[in-house]
């Protein structure tokens, strides 16, 4: 099926389209726009200066310093290295410990590259991951807990402190599976990736180190203390202590790869485009859908397609949040190119479109190989290496940054 995207808006589409494949009533969210537009004026007003003491700052929502960059940079629409470059000349504390978080989402990006669907397992450390999602731990009595799930139901973005906030308390406190409430966020964050989504619960549960994160009323008094003023329960506080420690997880059996990657070639992919016959359009997939795109830009002649995978989003159930931010972002590329949206299977749609496309380092990325004409490399902000990435410090200092 192809979806028009001209003279409606991006909520028409989804509500006309999409109805079957959301999770809610169709909304936007409230503050963060789709489209390389929306992208580009992101990054212009960042100023990187603080950011090292205000990144985590909750409320008031006038000293967060967090960069809200993430969307785009989960897409594409701000390429690591344009954002990476772009706080040259910042303070060297505050650009230091900001391109940290960059590099952090690279990492995350190299282990979901080299380990593929083990991923969505325990690491290294066992931690409980089964289940169905439940909203239970998170109970909205709480005023910092109903602040923030209302975020993430609404903005579809939270601040790194805050999901750390959601994910110790449905896990550490909740004793609800990992996975289950990695989902629930895949399923609103208008960033979700499963790359960093995965790496930051297992990180935060423990699952990564052995050691979780605690949550405690003592971080919301510290980052947002008007929650705790206007808590129902801000004198029986459920959280007024940080969690009884705990022995460590035990440990499993660590996937060998995240100690030596013996094929860091095919962790990276194509170093260089692979031409395998002329090309006949340009296909996007949700890993990249900015105007850099290298099939994008090596090919303006061409039109441009995008799938929205219809059986996977079947499955999914993603939040119409996420959908509207797609569909923006398509009708802003529409402005400048030849745009067609369709829904349906990626496999059976890309085929005769004979598409120049990008390769992207996820699993899901091999519905798209049998029907590609040139395939052009991904922009690394790092290139992969075969050295230790069992922890980020690890594979920091063997990438030597």
């Amino acid at each position: 099926m192809i979806i028009s995207l001209a003279s409606q808006t991006a909520e028409s589409v989804v509500a006309r389209h999409f109805g079957h494949l959301s999770s809610d009533a169709v909304a936007a969210s409230r503050t963060i726009r789709g489209g390389q537009i929306a992208a580009n004026a992101a990054l212009a007003a960042f100023d990187v200066t603080g950011y090292a003491a205000s990144r985590n700052e909750v409320l008031p929502v006038t000293a967060r310093g967090a960069s809200g960059l993430s969307p785009y940079i989960r897409h594409s629409l701000l390429p690591l290295a344009r954002v990476w470059e772009a706080v040259d000349g910042g303070p060297a504390r505050d650009t230091a410990k900001f391109r940290d978080e960059l590099l952090w989402q690279e990492y995350a990006r190299h282990v979901y590259a080299r380990v593929g669907m083990d991923l969505h397992h325990n690491l290294r450390f066992e931690a409980r991951e089964e289940g169905e999602f439940s909203p239970r731990p998170w109970n909205r009595q709480m005023a910092c807990v109903d602040y923030v799930v209302t975020g993430l139901e609404t903005d579809g973005w939270l601040v790194n402190q805050t999901r750390m906030w959601l994910a110790s308390q449905y896990t550490v406190r909740g004793g609800a599976g990992w996975y289950a409430g990695q989902e629930e966020f895949h399923r609103h964050l208008l960033d979700g990736s499963r790359a960093a989504n995965l790496l930051g619960w297992q990180w935060t549960v423990g699952a990564g180190t052995g050691k979780p994160y605690g949550f405690a009323r003592g971080q919301v008094e510290n980052r947002a203390p008007q929650l705790c003023r206007s808590c129902p329960l801000s004198r029986r506080c459920p959280i007024q202590n940080y969690p009884a420690d705990t022995d460590p997880h035990p440990v499993v059996a660590v996937n060998p790869k995240l100690r030596c990657d013996d094929t860091p070639g095919a962790t990276r992919g194509p170093a260089s485009t692979i031409e395998r016959r002329a090309p006949d359009a340009v296909l996007l997939t949700i890993e990249s859908l900015g105007d850099a795109d290298p099939a994008l830009r090596a090919h303006p002649e061409l039109p441009v397609h995008f799938v929205f995978d219809e059986p996977a989003l079947a499955k999914l159930q993603l939040s119409s949040k996420r959908l509207i931010f797609y569909v923006e972002t398509l009708q802003d590329l529409a402005e400048r190119r030849d745009v067609t949206a369709h829904l349906g299977d990626p496999r059976v749609i890309a085929a005769p479109l004979n598409p120049a496309i990008t390769y992207a380092p996820v699993p899901s990325f091999g519905k798209y190989l049998p029907a590609v004409a040139v395939l052009h490399p991904w922009p690394w902000l790092v290139i992969p290496h075969g050295e230790s990435a069992a922890s980020f410090t690890a594979w920091r200092k063997a990438a030597r940054i």
